[in-house]
């Protein structure tokens, strides 16, 4: 079963297009029919009918529960809670969203799986990665029961706010590798065509919210290739082009701010566009090439 579960998540991974259903549940037999109790601009109550696994494609969030059971999801916001707990020994990396979850009957619930964007290879190692619960007496940490490549199990879990933490001991000096989404958005005029350009980490709930802003400003997300290899957390790319269109900027960082913060991007006109315009991104400091797309005029 961990097997089925951990090739399901990488498929989702790799497939994840802009034309899902967001309330869309996979559950023991497929696509099911979860019950959505109450919704909100920020919190989902859903009721699970039967004893299975159950997969939030949206946000990469996943249940297994042992009997029918009501959910109650909310999103939180890693830069209002984190900075109040760190210790300075240690050094924090905010590696997946952060999830405020309850459930009754708790004990119906035998694993919850968090999701992560960290890249399991190189230099990383699973004792790093934590769950962090946000409770009244603060940040109160625990080891995952294992660490799959898109998400971290607890079985048997409390409820809480929590997320995954990745821990680095002070003064290591590691290159992080996550795996990225480079998010291409077209905004049509008759004059002056316009694009946006962002590289986040593989959030499906921080692709969502980039989705809903862009679409408040008539921005169409077009489907490109994934990234050519996980890249760097916290490293600076080169954004460029074959027509020597002006990008504003041509640099950027990838960093993680969590859903509903400001996200920074490329942005660039391309006039009418007669001519097909292949966009690159670059590592600064080694430049080789990590992502590369062609858009092409017309519909």
């Amino acid at each position: 079963m961990h097997q089925m579960i951990s090739s399901i998540y990488a498929e989702l991974h790799f497939m994840f297009k802009q034309d899902y259903k967001y309330d869309q549940f996979l559950g023991p037999e497929g696509n099911v029919d979860v019950e959505l109790i109450n919704k909100s601009a920020n919190k989902y109550s859903l009721r699970f009918p039967t004893a299975g696994w159950y997969l939030w494609s949206a946000t990469g969030l996943g249940f297994v529960v042992r009997d029918a059971v009501t959910v109650t999801i909310a999103f939180g916001s890693w830069s209002q809670h984190l900075a109040l707990d760190l210790q300075h020994h240690e050094q924090w990396l905010a590696a997946g969203p952060l999830f405020a979850v309850t459930a009754e009957p708790e004990e119906a619930v035998a694993e919850i799986h968090l999701p992560h964007f960290i890249s399991l290879q190189g230099e990383v190692d699973v004792s790093w990665f934590l769950v962090a619960h946000f409770k009244d007496e603060g940040m109160v940490l625990q080891r995952p029961s294992r660490v799959e490549p898109f998400y971290a199990v607890l079985d048997n879990p409390s409820f809480s706010l929590m997320g995954i933490l990745l821990r680095i001991a002070r003064g290591t000096r590691l290159s992080i590798p996550i795996t990225s989404n480079t998010l291409l958005y077209f905004h049509p005029h008759p004059e002056d065509i316009k694009f946006h350009l962002y590289l986040v980490p593989s959030d499906a709930l921080l692709t969502k919210m980039i989705d809903d802003e862009e679409g408040r400003f008539c921005g169409v997300r077009l489907q490109t290739s994934p990234s050519m290899q996980p890249l760097t957390f916290g490293a600076r790319y080169i954004v460029s082009n074959s027509a020597h269109l002006e990008i504003i900027p041509t640099e950027l960082k990838l960093s993680y701010r969590s859903p509903g913060e400001i996200q920074p991007f490329s942005k660039f006109y391309a006039g009418q566009m007669k001519e097909p315009i292949q966009l690159e991104i670059t590592d600064k400091r080694h430049g080789t090439l990590v992502w590369k797309t062609v858009v092409k005029p017309g519909r």
